[in-house]
Parts: C-alpha cells; structure tokens; sequence
C-alpha cells in the first residue's frame, strides 16, 4: 500500500529510493467511519491527507450553515492550506462522507526532510504550486462560470462523485441552491 502512495508523490515530483524511505518514517494510516471528520474546526492542519480509498468533504461554517469548499475521492490529496503552512487554526472542516482510508504525511516530518533533501522541498514546492493553481480556478469558476458551466465542468473532473455526494453538498459546492441544482439536472 505505502508504495503505491510513494509513487503517487513521485507523480507530483521525482523521488529517490533513498527519500521515500525517509518518508515512511512521517507517514500514517487512518481509518475514518461515515460522518466522521479528519480535521475539525479550530484545530491545526498538521499532515497532508491521501484518500486511499473513500470520498472526503471540505467545508466552513458561515452564517449558521455549512458550505461545501471541496469535494475529493479515491487517490486524491488534501489539506488545510492555510492552517497547514501558517500553523493556525483551521476554519476549514474535513470530513468522510464515506467510511475512508486515509495516508497522513506528517508536516514535522516534510519540515524536518525538507531542510536537507531537495527531493522533498521540490514536492513541497509542487503541492503549493498545484494548491495555488486549483484555488484560482475554483475561484474563477465561482466569478466567471454560469450555475450550469460550473455543473458540467463538475461532471467533466469528477464524473463518480455526483452519485456518491448528497445533493445539498454539491449544491454547495457549486454555489447553487438545491432547486436551481435540480433545474440544471432535469435539462439533462
């Protein structure tokens, strides 16, 4: 399993056998039940999240409701971005909509690689490069998209997922209510 998810962050940046085994050293299994949350308000963000295998929601509490940040599943990395580098406390909340695996690649351990391997540093400078590159997009899409590009481009990145998320949180997710949701998916 560890090697798998290895050559997963070989994917992002090149790695030796040398620094995935020092990896292994900072890196964590977790089994997450339905419902359950990875990382829960106000807490810090001190690992980078791998869905081995599951379905995970991101979402922040405004005005008393809850809006869906991210939807992400299978094979698929994750994090509080801000809470993560800044050590803060996270506004974000992670949770498993389904039961889920998850790696957990510590920050102590990718702080104190970091500082000595170059292979390390370049995956870190990967995953802030992508982090960066996907929060613009989801914000242009949020600007610039109508409700029903926003829907087809969801369809379009993550086909599997509209029949595992409950609709309220794809809504969310998309910035639509449910009835508008519903209008775009009975056109279909």
């Amino acid at each position: 399993m560890l090697s798998e998810y290895l050559n997963k962050l070989s994917n992002y940046s090149p790695l030796s056998d040398l620094t995935k085994t020092q990896l292994q050293d900072y890196i964590s299994v977790k089994k997450v039940e339905k419902e359950g949350f990875i990382l829960k308000h106000g807490d810090v963000c001190k690992h980078i999240y791998y869905v081995k295998k599951g379905l995970i929601r991101i979402f922040y509490y405004k005005n008393g409701k809850n809006v869906t940040e991210w939807l992400t599943d299978d094979q698929h990395f994750f994090f509080s971005i801000a809470s993560f580098f800044e050590g803060s406390p996270s506004n974000l909340v992670i949770e498993a909509l389904e039961d889920s695996e998850i790696i957990m690649l510590s920050k102590e351990g990718l702080d104190t690689l970091r500082k000595k391997n170059i292979e390390v540093a370049n995956l870190m400078i990967e995953w802030i490069s992508n982090s960066l590159v996907l929060s613009q997009k989801r914000m242009e899409s949020i600007q610039f998209e109508t409700a029903k590009q926003r829907y087809d481009n969801l369809i379009k990145r993550q086909p599997k997922i509209l029949n595992r998320v409950p609709l309220q949180h794809i809504a969310s997710f998309l910035g639509i209510t449910q009835e508008t949701l519903s209008r775009i998916r009975s056109k279909i």
